[in-house]
């Protein structure tokens, strides 16, 4: 339902976080945590409601930066191509090829103090990732960036794999376009909304 209200109001929901860190027993901003359990457990629990969720509409699901053992216990969820392709893109997301997967945020200590972003961003998209979210610091996000385009040009298939990736994220931002107002008196009506000068002046407040 949730969902559903979402796309009635022009807004992209996004499923998160893929397959499921409610058992950790650390944070992903700051460790690596570790899911121990089987298979079963997690078709049962963790996975309905992702599938659920991408039935109903979803825009995008987020990857989580955690080591699940029953899908791959090398390397968090994020970066496994056993999580990212074959359970979430080819299952959980079977004849739903829209869905845009999306990356945690790649500077969280989970993830960044073990590989590094720049590795993180290249494994992140080889895994199946569409979009890679980057908060906090441009000097790594221009980092990532330069090792993306770096690694498409030495590595065909993975230029394939980023190509697709970009293409999937156009067609979802294409889905839900901007309605731009139609003239300076229509604009002048959308800003002066009660609405809209509270929270500007909220605004003002807060950073001023």
């Amino acid at each position: 339902a949730c969902i559903e209200g979402w796309r009635g109001a022009r807004v992209m929901g996004c499923a998160k976080l893929f397959p499921a860190p409610g058992d950790t027993e650390t944070d992903s901003h700051f460790e690596l945590p570790r899911i121990r359990h089987d298979r079963a457990r997690l078709d049962s629990i963790e996975l309905p409601p992702f599938r659920a969720a991408v039935r109903a509409g979803v825009a995008s699901v987020m990857s989580a930066h955690v080591l699940f053992d029953a899908l791959d216990a090398a390397v968090p969820a994020t970066l496994s191509r056993a999580a990212m392709t074959e359970l979430l893109r080819e299952d959980v997301c079977a004849g739903h090829d829209g869905v845009v997967i999306v990356s945690d945020d790649l500077h969280m200590k989970a993830v960044s103090a073990r590989w590094g972003v720049e590795s993180a961003a290249v494994e992140a998209i080889r895994a199946g990732c569409d979009a890679l979210l980057i908060c906090v610091d441009p000097d790594s996000q221009e980092r990532a960036r330069l090792a993306l385009a770096r690694a498409a040009r030495e590595d065909e298939t993975f230029a394939k794999r980023l190509a697709e990736a970009q293409g999937r994220v156009t067609r979802m931002r294409q889905s839900c376009p901007p309605r731009p107002v139609a003239d300076e008196s229509a604009l002048r009506e959308v800003l002066s909304r009660a609405s809209h000068r509270a929270l500007l002046e909220e605004i003002t407040r807060r950073t001023g």
